[in-house]
């Protein structure tokens, strides 16, 4: 038995890209840091919440590529000329990747207590019913 990919299916015409995105999205590295939350606050709306202690807005990024929210840290070595004993809060720079679908906007970034809050909306979009007109073929 082949299994059928999304783009593959006889009934959903144009998914190709969409198989892409998720395809990028398990690829990029995604590897458990920072932790982060997925909230639905409302019908049409999420919270994104990172754990990002450590880390200042500086050091933070925020794109929307190709309906792709990717989060970027990376810290600025200020260690230089310390001597740690002990070093256990790790400086390390993170990729987090959301692939959003069609419709979502993103709002506010909002940066509290270590956290990275990022707020999302879905827009309805307007239902539109087009009529198509059938032509006569040549005969």
């Amino acid at each position: 038995m082949t299994k059928m990919t999304l783009g593959a299916h006889p009934y959903m015409l144009g998914f190709e890209q969409l198989e892409r995105l998720l395809e990028r999205s398990a690829k990029t590295g995604n590897d458990g840091y920072p932790p982060f939350n997925i909230e639905q606050t409302s019908d049409r709306s999420y919270r994104i919440t990172l754990a990002v202690a450590g880390f200042s807005e500086a050091d933070l990024s925020i794109t929307l590529e190709d309906s792709q929210l990717v989060i970027r840290g990376r810290q600025t070595e200020e260690g230089e000329g310390r001597q740690y004993l002990h070093r256990g809060i790790a400086a390390r720079q993170f990729q987090r990747s959301f692939v959003l679908a069609e419709g979502v906007e993103v709002g506010d970034a909002i940066m509290e207590n270590g956290l990275l809050h990022i707020d999302l909306t879905r827009v309805e979009p307007e239902k539109i019913v087009q009529t198509i007109s059938i032509k006569k073929g040549a005969s």
